[in-house]
């Protein structure tokens, strides 16, 4: 019986005798070694490679490339073309192996002329097979991953030509984004926090609780939390109104079991009983204004915990009502603040971004920051501009500061702000301080800080005594002495131009107090004195334009001064706008705003009433004259009753202060004699 027979009966695998792996005619030509020889070569190369471990690891690679050189125009991988699986019966290769694999077969079709030869072959073949087995299985996944990428590429950099933009595969650096570009990881505070003080002790109580945790929905403005009422319909949802330049502009939007709550939350706010709003959270626990007026409540009161998690549940109810296509990063999403439902939207980001800032967040504070005035960018309601360079400089991001100013400084006139006349400067002088700045670099940034910061001080002169009281510095005496620095400068300048004045010094003075920045600040002082003593025309010429500019204050930048609660800049407010009423869900409503629905008008008594009746029901907190006295007359009749109405409300005022200044003197009390006149004064 034949070796062939006799190895299909020990159910052997026989190679087929068609197909010859590349660099086995070699072995074919070499004369028929005898068994003992064989073995005991085989025995001293097993000896070897298990005295030496790496030797198992590169000999099979060392076999390849002696294959490979003797053959040069051969695939390695060519002795494995006519495996098949055992499970499906079908190739394994790609068909452009097996082109190749067509091209050996016809050169090499030759039999085997005895059955020693068959043998040898096959006894020599078996470890190459068993290793050409397993390379198939790892490397030709990945070399077709590797063609279908390469495929991918290909096809891209086709449609990006045909449209004219060149594909490219890296990441967009951070000077190619849009200015107010917002990314998704840095509205999460934890990512600030994970690079200052590490992951492990920021998420080091949360890991804990992974396990217990209930199930909340994935969002970017906040972090649920378990305290948290279970999530239902709020009643708020969001609307796309229109597409407009490039622009989508959406709307939140009221249903009616939300209206009502709405209305109920007004009557709580006129009762001015914080008990009431309480209650109205109890059964709507998702009433935004409820949250936000609850928040300033605790915050009044020092509860900065409480306040802090009331206005990022309000975030959480609102990114719920999300529209699918609404975007925080594309810079595209617009929201009108004219809208009444829009407007605490507004607010809650602002007031979380205050929180941020308070809480050493710095860098997620500026990114809400760019968020806010991405949302309205036209009108910036919240006027966020005044607080963006605080921001900017406090985390440290110099170069966007920079940036921002010498994008927009031609179409907004950043330069003609207090605060980003000043903040820029100081940004430039930061830069010059690195150490990975050249010499050359380094001196630039120098030069054009000392020209910003002087300008500054010549264009606001009345900036520098303020803020150098409140950083404890003494001014020198040639500068106390001098007219262009002293009080006279700050009596003459324009209401407006004091509000930003204060606003600036009462916000950024912290960032001024470091001691190198006092010298440098100090220096740059002294020239502009030898400046002004020169009759440089600047001066005169900025002195014209003060008495020009700021003359009219916009209403947002009266709403960022009440919202910014820094008291000396409240205090320059004008009395048309501190005799207002503000309420913390919405300081100073825009004077055209947009009202989809309106309260129900209430029950009031009849408006013939005496004076008397006016006043005691004036004693109550939800009173309101304009309500009481509806004039219905026009032209003569309507200005009787407004005169009327201003005395009645003079004579109100004044019984109120009457009531208020009453003083009720206490009779004297005679010292208690018992009969016996002792004067002990004691009881029984």
């Amino acid at each position: 019986m034949s070796s062939r027979g006799l190895r299909k009966l020990r159910g052997e695998r026989v190679q087929e005798p068609l197909a010859h792996p590349a660099g086995q005619e070699e072995e074919e030509e070499r004369p028929l070694e005898p068994a003992s020889t064989r073995k005991q070569r085989r025995n001293k190369k097993n000896k070897a490679a298990a005295g030496n471990l790496y030797r198992l690891i590169s000999e099979p690679d060392a076999e390849n490339d002696a294959v490979n050189e003797e053959n040069p125009t051969e695939e390695p991988d060519g002795i494995s073309l006519r495996l098949k699986d055992p499970l499906t019966g079908e190739d394994d290769q790609t068909q452009a192996i097996q082109n190749i694999e067509n091209e050996e077969l016809e050169k090499k079709n030759e039999e085997l002329e005895n059955e020693s030869d068959i043998l040898q072959t096959n006894s020599n073949n078996k470890p190459k097979r068993k290793k050409k087995r397993k390379k198939i299985r790892t490397n030709s996944p990945a070399d077709f991953q590797e063609g279908a990428t390469d495929d991918i590429d290909s096809i891209l950099q086709e449609i990006d030509g045909s449209n004219g933009f060149q594909y490219h595969a890296h990441a967009v650096s951070a000077d190619t984004r849009p200015l107010l570009y917002v990314e998704h990881r840095n509205l999460n505070p934890e990512t600030e926090l994970k690079r200052y003080f590490g992951a492990r002790a920021v998420l080091g109580e949360q890991r804990s609780k992974q396990r217990h945790r209930s199930l909340h929905r994935s969002m970017w403005l906040t972090t649920p939390k378990d305290t948290w009422p279970r999530y239902t319909k709020t009643g708020i949802s969001m609307q796309l109104l229109e597409t407009k330049g490039g622009a989508q502009y959406f709307s939140f939007e009221h249903n009616r079991d939300y209206q009502q709550a709405q209305f109920k939350f007004l009557d709580a706010v006129d009762s001015m009983d914080p008990n009431n709003i309480l209650a109205l959270l109890r059964v709507n626990p998702h009433h935004i204004d409820s949250l936000l007026q609850l928040s300033d409540i605790c915050r009044m009161q020092e509860d900065q915990e409480m306040a802090r998690d009331l206005i990022e549940k309000a975030l959480y109810c609102f990114e719920s009502a999300f529209h699918p296509v609404f975007s925080l990063t594309s810079g595209n999403s617009r929201l009108d603040y004219r809208r009444t439902e829009n407007r605490s939207f507004f607010l809650a980001l602002y007031k979380h971004m205050i929180f941020l800032e308070k809480r050493g967040c710095p860098r997620t504070a500026l990114e809400f920051c760019k968020l806010i005035r991405s949302l309205d960018p036209e009108t910036d309601p919240l006027c966020a501009l005044l607080i963006m360079d605080f921001l900017a400089l406090r985390a440290r991001e110099y170069a966007f500061l920079i940036r921002l100013y010498e994008e927009w400084e031609f179409h907004l006139n950043l330069s003609q702000l207090p605060n980003f006349a000043f903040s820029v400067p100081l940004a430039y002088y930061h830069l010059s301080q690195q150490e990975d700045v050249s010499d050359t670099e380094r001196t630039q940034k120098q030069e054009r800080a000392k020209r910003l910061i002087q300008n500054a001080l010549i264009v606001f002169p009345s900036v520098l005594m303020p803020l150098l009281d409140l950083c404890g510095v003494q001014a020198d005496q040639a500068v106390l002495s001098h007219s262009f620095f002293g009080f006279e400068v700050q009596i003459r300048q324009p209401s407006a131009l004091k509000q930003l004045v204060e606003l600036f010094i009462g916000r950024n003075w912290m960032l001024w107090k470091e001691a190198r920045v006092m010298s440098w600040l100090e220096e740059n002082v002294k020239e502009v004195l030898r400046r002004v003593d020169a009759k440089d025309p600047l001066v005169q010429e900025s002195e014209n334009k003060r008495r020009i500019r700021y003359q009219n204050v916009p209403r947002n930048i009266y709403r960022h001064i009440i919202l910014s609660e820094i008291k000396e800049a409240i205090a320059t407010l004008p009395p048309e706008i501190t005799a207002q009423p503000v309420m913390g869900y919405d300081p100073l409503p825009p004077l055209d705003g947009i009202v989809t629905y309106s309260r129900p008008e209430r029950v009031t008594q009849a408006a013939d009433g005496s004076t008397l009746s006016l006043f005691f029901r004036s004693l109550l907190p939800n009173f309101n004259l304009q309500e009481d006295r509806r004039p219905n007359m026009e032209g003569e009749g309507a200005e009787v009753q407004h005169e009327l109405n201003q005395g009645v409300n003079r004579l109100m005022a004044a019984m109120r202060d009457m009531l208020a200044n009453i003083r009720f003197q206490e009779p004297p009390q005679e010292e208690y004699q018992d009969g016996d006149g002792d004067g002990d004064g004691e009881w029984d």
